[in-house]
């Protein structure tokens, strides 16, 4: 079965964050990623850039509206990365959501995918 492991959290829990946590928290994800290979559930994932950088296009009617920034105004915690696993079980894939490194608040969110 194939998950997507949406992570999500506040932007605002690294405000702080000097040169080398960033770079600890990059070198713990390749870790992860690396897991997730030897264990052969990897299937994709990425960063995505801050929340500042997205564009929302809404739809009423069944029509586009004007582009919009960011995702949603009153959200606090955003979408900031995801991986894609194919594993046995929702149990599998939520082992490997509490995993996740680097996470100083927010969470996971584990959704099979619809279509493969």
């Amino acid at each position: 079965m194939n998950y997507i492991l949406l992570i999500y959290g506040d932007e605002a829990d690294c405000a702080n964050w000097t040169e080398a946590d960033w770079q600890a928290c990059y070198a713990a994800h390749e870790a992860y990623g690396k897991a997730m290979e030897a264990a052969g559930v990897i299937r994709g994932g990425a960063e995505l850039k801050p929340v500042a950088t997205a564009r929302t296009v809404r739809f009423a009617g069944g029509k586009a509206g004007e582009p919009i920034d960011g995702p949603f105004a009153e959200a606090r915690e955003t979408l900031g990365g995801y991986y894609l696993i194919e594993v046995d079980s929702l149990d599998e894939a939520l082992a490997w959501a509490a995993r996740m490194p680097c996470m100083q608040g927010g969470g996971v969110e584990v959704r099979e995918l619809g279509m493969s």
